[in-house]
């Protein structure tokens, strides 16, 4: 019995992953990933990976709500803000744990996409982009009129970490960085297939042809809704896990995640790896946020550095990094299938 468990695992791994170069690519840098803590680098280096990490993530879940319904959303920050920002204070003020937190965050974002869900997707194109901007300005603006230590310019200071300041081979964010890792690593996994399950394929013949969709019977308000609720439920998780991590050895305040930079993100990091495939925001994120830190050195160049690099490679590669290692891998394995077929012919 146990035999045939293993036997069928490793079936499955051979004809899903294996043979599959562009998921074989991605288990080797997850692997790689694994492995970096390895080397023993600085604090300074997990922070900028697991800070990386958490902007993967909440990239990923703005891809979901773009790339496969096309719904362009130009407020995500709300619920990467609101989850944090909840957090943040049920485990610091309430002395709730953690692994509590960050659920309840998500469970907030939730609902207050259903509740701004209804109104929000009514309207169309440049209309809706405008009217999702508005929600993180006004709770922005908001949160600046309460006092600190909840609302205010700084936030909350110092919410509290997920482990110790020394854990695991006394080397301070390993824990963090191994959790967060695991984290994104799953979220993806699941993001990646809700998009290209039965609901994914819906929410792509909805962006085609919405008119074409209502004819066929889809409930198209029910579908839009229902990745508008997911995407804010994967963008609060990045959220919490932003408000334990970055924020626990600094703040969370309103302009690290509510602000219009934070909305921004995850654009950009989506655009630069590849829209509507979910993989692409991954590597966007975790390319673009390292690659600005490594400017560092030049202070007064490094945004323009930075923006040069990113139009550079947009104007090469129109759909995305990610997506065109994707494909060009594809074409290769169509190409190797074609030869073998040829020579047993």
């Amino acid at each position: 019995m146990v035999r045939y468990f293993f036997r069928r695992i490793y079936s499955s791994f051979v004809t899903n992953v294996f043979d599959v170069p562009s998921k074989l690519l991605a288990l080797l840098l997850f692997m790689l990933l694994l492995v970096i803590p390895a080397t023993r680098p600085s604090s300074y280096v997990l922070l900028i990976l697991i800070i990386a990490y958490i902007y993967a993530l909440f990239a990923a879940s703005w891809d979901l709500l773009v790339g496969r319904a096309g719904q362009v959303s130009l407020g995500h920050a709300l619920f990467f803000g609101i989850a944090a920002y909840t957090s943040a204070i049920l485990s610091k003020f309430y002395g709730l744990p953690i692994w509590a937190t960050i659920p309840l965050g998500m469970l907030l974002c939730a609902l207050v996409a259903l509740l701004l869900g209804f109104p929000s997707l009514r309207v169309k194109g440049p209309y809706l982009t405008l009217v999702t901007l508005a929600f993180p300005l006004i709770l922005h603006t908001a949160l600046f009129a309460f006092d600190p230590p909840v609302g205010g310019e700084y936030g909350i200071a110092l919410p509290p970490r997920f482990f110790p300041r020394k854990f695991l081979l006394g080397t301070e964010f390993l824990a963090e960085y191994y959790l967060i890792l695991f984290v994104m690593f799953i979220s993806a996994i699941i993001l990646y297939k809700i998009a290209n399950s039965k609901t994914g394929i819906v929410l792509v013949s909805i962006l085609d042809d919405e008119s074409a969709s209502k004819a066929c019977g889809i409930n198209v308000t029910k579908y839009k809704l229902l990745v508008f609720v997911l995407s804010a439920l994967f963008a609060g998780l990045a959220g919490g896990l932003y408000a334990h991590s970055f924020g626990a050895i600094g703040s969370v305040s309103p302009g690290s995640v509510l602000g219009l930079t934070t909305s921004f993100y995850p654009i950009i990091m989506t655009i630069f790896g590849g829209i509507g495939t979910i993989y692409g925001p991954i590597v966007g994120a975790f390319s673009l946020w390292t690659l600005m830190e490594f400017f560092q050195f030049a202070d007064e160049l490094r945004v323009l550095i930075y923006i040069s690099i990113i139009i550079i490679f947009i104007l090469k590669w129109p759909k995305g990094v990610a997506k065109f290692v994707v494909e060009k891998l594809d074409e290769l394995t169509e190409k190797r299938e074609l030869e073998e077929r040829e020579k047993k012919k």
